[in-house]
Parts: structure tokens; sequence; C-alpha cells
């Protein structure tokens, strides 16, 4: 009995021609095709003969096995009514004020953005007038019944609610709902891949994912199968750098495709498993998927306590790209109403949403159209004076996420 592996593949150099339509010299337009990514991910039952096989296939960009996912666990706010009084106090959340999405002249109009989370509350007020294509992933039925989708979704292109404005790029019409994490809050990569497919086959400018790779859920997972502790452990990392190198290779082709359309940025949370708190060298690194080449890691941003600036958040991983908002951040909750949560989840969909004014800015001037351009801007704007002093790059990235 085999493994179960997901297998990518690039589809663009697929002939859909006959054969004396194939038998042409190949022209700019067929270059053009070319040089684009297709990706298809399909999941096999492989014995390690098949794995070896299948790896030669000129097709294949990478073969990983799957790997259970998790959403990347918030941490509940103790004073949530507070953090919710204070918001529609003013009248915006203190994460959409401090990236300059209440001042900005852009709101993420014809923005197409992605959530592959838990789902979405699509009868919450925050999520009226916008078009929600929804497919489920995770064997658990559309809708989100665990809270984290709403949240995240709300933080990226919610309305206001009851006066208080929560969503970063409140212009966007059209929103595209992966869910690849189940009600518990646990999945696979197998229904992350196909769910990142998906988003790209729908057109998504911007894809949000705030969860990560579960490396001790894969050794449980084996030690349950029988598997002795030290091998489980050795067969998990063996996983886990396919996965990351099936990742760098998707997010590849994820860039090719600007060469055929305007690209997709993909975002992600950088986790939430350091603990500054215990001691300046409790920190841990960003994790998959954040951690894979072309991902935007987000690491998250709190209120300093003596109003000197803002400081990275003590469980925030460390080597983010960018940083945002991630400390008592209020947005939609499941059946109605607002919340608040802390995590790098939620700095995510601050960078998800800013990205999506981003895009709005640069296909409204003559610059490329493309998610390259959309990143330099993005990268280029953050900045660092908002920031208390002493605040290591290695933990903020390039500074706080801004608005156009």
């Amino acid at each position: 009995m085999g493994e179960r592996y997901s297998v990518l593949r690039d589809m663009s150099g697929v002939s859909t021609a006959s054969p004396f339509e194939s038998a042409r010299p190949p022209g700019p337009e067929s270059a053009r095709v070319l040089a684009g990514g297709e990706p298809h991910v399909e999941v096999l039952e492989l014995a390690k003969h098949e794995l070896r096989e299948i790896s030669r296939d000129p097709e294949v960009r990478a073969v990983a096995p799957v790997m259970p996912t998790t959403l990347i666990q918030p941490f509940e706010d103790g004073s949530d009514e507070r953090a919710t009084a204070e918001a529609a106090a003013a009248a915006a959340t203190w994460g959409v004020k401090a990236v300059g999405a209440d001042v900005s002249t852009r709101t993420g109009a014809d923005v197409i953005v992605a959530v592959l989370d838990t789902g979405i509350d699509g009868n919450h007020p925050a999520f009226t007038g916008v078009t929600l294509i929804q497919e489920d992933f995770s064997g658990s039925g559309v809708g989100d019944k665990q809270g984290h989708g709403t949240h995240c979704a709300g933080t990226i292109f919610g309305r206001a609610v009851d006066g208080t404005r929560i969503g970063v790029a409140p212009g966007v019409t059209r929103a595209v709902i992966g869910k690849v994490l189940a009600d518990d809050g646990s999945g696979d990569t197998e229904g992350l891949l196909r769910g990142m497919e998906w988003a790209l086959r729908q057109g998504a400018q911007v894809i949000s994912m705030s969860l990560g790779f579960d490396f001790p859920g894969m050794v449980q997972r084996l030690v349950d199968r029988g598997r002795q502790p030290k091998f489980a452990t050795s067969m998990a990392l063996e996983a886990y750098r396919a996965n990351l190198r099936l990742f760098d290779a998707l997010m590849r082709m994820v860039a090719a495709r600007e060469a055929v359309s305007p690209g997709a940025l993909v975002v992600a949370a950088a986790g939430n498993e350091s603990e500054r708190q215990t001691g300046p060298d409790f920190e841990i690194a960003v994790s998959l998927p954040a951690a894979a080449e072309g991902v935007i890691a987000v690491g998250a941003l709190a209120q300093s306590p003596t109003g000197n600036g803002l400081v990275v958040a003590p469980f925030s991983n460390t080597f983010p790209q960018i940083s945002a908002p991630g400390v008592g951040v209020v947005s939609a909750r499941v059946g109605g109403g607002l919340r608040s949560l802390s995590g790098t989840s939620m700095a995510t969909p601050h960078v998800a949403g800013v990205a999506a004014l981003w895009w709005e800015e640069v296909m409204k001037s003559p610059l490329p159209a493309t998610s390259s351009t959309v990143l330099a801007r993005l990268l280029s704007n953050a900045a660092v004076s908002p920031l208390a002093s002493g605040v290591d790059i290695a933990d903020r990235g390039v500074g706080l996420v801004r608005s156009p």
C-alpha cells in the first residue's frame, strides 16, 4: 500500500492543437503561452517505485507527501468588549487607521480577492453587496462555523458594521472563498493546493492564507500508525522539506503567469509560535506556507502600552517580509456583530486588503498592471516611522504596510 502524494504539474506546455497544427514552427504567441505557468494539482497513492517514475515525468514540477494543515490559532482578546467599543468610538478599527486605509482614495474596486481559510458567514452584514464565490475543499461544506475565515475576510473587504469600519478594502465586490480548513480548523495540503489552483482559475489577484503546516500533527499521525517517534519525526521532516520545494515550484509558476495574465500576490501568516514574553531568544522563524519562495510573509504588530509607537507582538514569528496590526483586531463575528482577536492571522488580511488597494492604484495608472508592480509598491511604501525605537528589522521586515 502506497502513501498519498500531492503531484504538481505544469500544464502550460500541453497542446490541444491537431497534429497538423502542432507541426507548425513555434512563433511569439506560442512562446508567450509556454512562458506562463499553468499549475494543476492531483493527489495520488504511490508506492516507492511509482514515486520514482512519476518524478521523471517532464510535466511534473514537484511531488510531496500530503501533510496536515491547521489554522494559525488566534488569541482570544480578554478585553473584547473594550476593543469593540474603542473601534466604534473611533468609527474605524485601529488596524484600518494604522495602515492608512481610512484616508486612502482607493477602496479595492474591481480587484478580485481570494481568502483560503475556514469559509465565510455570507449572511453577515459586513459582506452585503459582495459577490461571494464559495467552494469547499475541506469536506465539511461551505460556510463558516469556526469563525476564523469570517474574521479575516471582514478585515480585508468587510463593510462597516453598526457604523464601525472594519475592512481595509471595502470597495471589493467579488471575493473568492475557498474553504480549505474544516469546521474544527484542520485540513491538509491537498485541500490547500486545490484551493490555490481554484483561486488562480477564478482570477484572484490577491490570495490570503492565515494558516500553517501542522508538523507536530503529522508526527503524531505517524506515531498513531505505529511509527517510532524518532522515525516519525524524520519522516515528517522529509515531508515538510518536500512540501517547501513543492510550494517554491508552485510560486514560480504563479510568477510565470505574468507572461499571460496580470498575476497574483499570495499573502500568508508568519505564525504565532514565538514567545518573546518568556525571553528575547524565544523566537521561531516563519513557517510554511509563508516561508515559501514568493509568498509575502506577514508579522504582527501591537500598540505599545507606553504609546511610543508600534511594537512586534510577542507571539509573532521572526523574519517576516512585512508587518501589520495583529493585536486587538476587531472584525466580523460569525452570526453577526464584531469580535476582537490577535495573531499573525489577523495581520495577514490587513496586508491582503492593502494589496487590493495597490492593485486598484496600479490599474488606474500608466504602470504595468502586474503583480510585480503591485508588490514593488507594497514593499517600497512600507513605513518604519510608526514603529517604536529598537524594533529589530528581522522581526518586522520592511516595516508597517501602508495604503496608497
